[in-house]
C-alpha cells in the first residue's frame, strides 16, 4: 500500500465517526494496574465507554512481576512462578484489564515492571504486538517510512490534529540513541507540519525536574540527560512553533496535576503542562514533602483521566479532569469473581501512604 493510500484510509477511519466527535473529543489515560489492577481496571474500562473515548492509554506496569498480584492470588489460589512469569500473568492482564474495554481501543506502554528479570523488551512486544502493531500505529510507522516494518515499544500516532507520542523509558539507559533520533527527527516534522495543532508526549516515568522528581527519570544519571534533552527540545518546540506540549506520565501512584511548575522552570519560562496518573490499581504512594507548584496532588486514590479535545481552543486545546474510582463503583461482576474481602482489601489497604 502507498504512503498516499494509507493516510487516505487512516483519514477515512476518522470521518466515519459522528460529527460531534470530530469536533470536540476526548481519550482517556493512566497506567500502574498491579497489584489491584483486576478490581479496578474493569471500571476504567466503563468510565472510557461512558465518557466516548476515542481510546484509552495505558503508561505502563501491568502486572507486579517481582511477586504474585493480590488480585491474581484470588484467581490463582495456587500459583507457580513459572506459569505466572510465562503465561498467567500479563494474559491474566489481557482477559481481565483489556478485554472490559469492549470497542475502545487500548494503546500500551510499557514500564519498569513489564522488564522486571526474567522479562525482556523482545518477550513484551512478542506478547503485546497486537497492541504495538495495531492499524493507527502501523500505518502511521508506513505514512513515515514505506520500508518500517519493526514493531517497537516506542511509536506515535496522528489523529485529528494532535500527534500522541508513546516513549520508552522502561529501564535506566532509556532514552537510547536510536529512540533520542527517531523522537527529534519527529518533533522537526510536527513543528513544520501544519496539520498537527498539538502534541501529547506519554511516557511511564516522568521526565527530569518535576515536581516528583525522586521517583522519575532523575533517578538514574543516563535517564536524567536524555529525559532532560527530551523537555528542553519540547519547550523549544512550544517557543517556537506555538503549539501546545502536553506530557502524561504514571510510575508514582498517585494523581498530580501541574508536574513541571517548579520555581526552576517558571524562571526560565518553561512550564509545560504535565501530569502523573499512577492510579489504575498498584499499590499506593506517598506524595512528595513539597507538592507547591501542583495544581493538584492526590494519593490513596484510584482513578484515571479523561482529556477533552477541543481544537478550536489554540492555546490551550486539551483539558484533562481526573475521575475516582471508589469501592462502591466496582461492577457486582468484579465483586463477586474476588469476593468482597479482597476487593475491600484492595481499597483500604494495598497502600505505603499515610491515610
Amino acid at each position: 500500500m502507498t504512503r498516499l493510500a494509507l493516510l487516505s484510509s487512516f483519514t477515512a477511519l476518522a470521518l466515519a465517526l459522528p460529527a460531534w466527535a470530530q469536533q470536540e473529543w476526548t481519550f482517556a489515560v493512566a497506567g500502574d494496574s498491579r497489584n489491584c489492577g483486576d478490581i479496578v481496571m474493569p471500571e476504567i474500562a466503563h468510565g472510557a465507554n461512558e465518557h466516548h473515548a476515542l481510546f484509552y492509554w495505558h503508561l505502563g506496569d501491568f502486572r507486579a512481576t517481582y511477586t504474585f498480584d493480590q488480585d491474581y492470588l484470588a484467581t490463582h489460589p495456587n500459583p507457580t512462578i513459572a506459569g505466572y512469569l510465562f503465561y498467567g500473568g500479563w494474559q491474566d492482564f489481557i482477559d481481565r484489564q483489556l478485554e472490559p474495554f469492549g470497542h475502545v481501543r487500548v494503546f500500551l506502554g510499557i514500564g519498569n515492571h513489564e522488564l522486571v528479570p526474567p522479562r525482556t523488551r523482545e518477550e513484551f512486544v512478542a506478547q503485546f504486538a497486537d497492541w504495538l502493531d495495531a492499524p493507527p500505529i502501523r500505518a502511521q510507522r508506513l505514512a513515515d517510512d514505506p520500508h518500517d516494518h519493526m514493531v517497537r515499544t516506542w511509536y506515535h500516532w496522528t489523529t485529528r490534529g494532535v500527534d500522541f507520542i508513546n516513549l520508552d523509558n522502561g529501564s535506566t539507559e532509556q532514552f537510547d540513541k536510536p529512540q533520542m533520533n527517531w523522537l527529534m527527527r519527529l518533533l522537526d516534522r510536527d513543528g513544520a507540519d501544519a496539520a498537527v495543532h498539538a502534541i501529547v508526549v506519554g511516557m511511564h516515568e516522568a521526565l527530569p525536574g518535576s515536581i516528583a522528581f525522586a521517583h522519575s527519570m532523575d533517578d538514574a544519571p543516563a535517564a536524567k540527560a536524555s529525559g532532560t534533552a527530551v523537555y528542553e527540545r519540547l519547550v523549544k518546540l512550544r517557543r517556537e512553533t506555538h503549539k501546545p506540549v502536553y506530557i502524561l506520565a504514571s510510575h508514582s501512584h498517585f494523581y498530580m496535576a501541574n508536574i513541571f511548575n517548579t520555581p526552576a522552570n517558571r524562571a526560565r519560562d518553561a512550564v509545560l503542562p504535565g501530569w502523573i496518573i499512577g492510579t489504575a490499581g498498584a499499590e499506593r504512594y506517598a506524595l512528595p514533602k513539597d507538592t507547591t507548584g501542583a495544581s493538584a496532588a492526590e494519593t490513596n486514590v484510584y482513578g484515571y483521566a479523561t482529556a477533552l479535545v477541543r481544537l478550536e481552543n489554540a492555546a490551550d486545546p486539551i483539558r484533562i479532569e481526573f475521575h475516582r474510582i471508589e469501592e462502591k463503583d466496582v461492577p457486582p461482576a468484579v465483586v463477586a469473581t474476588y469476593g468482597e474481602a479482597v476487593v475491600h482489601g484492595c481499597f483500604a489497604g494495598n497502600s505505603r501512604a499515610p491515610r
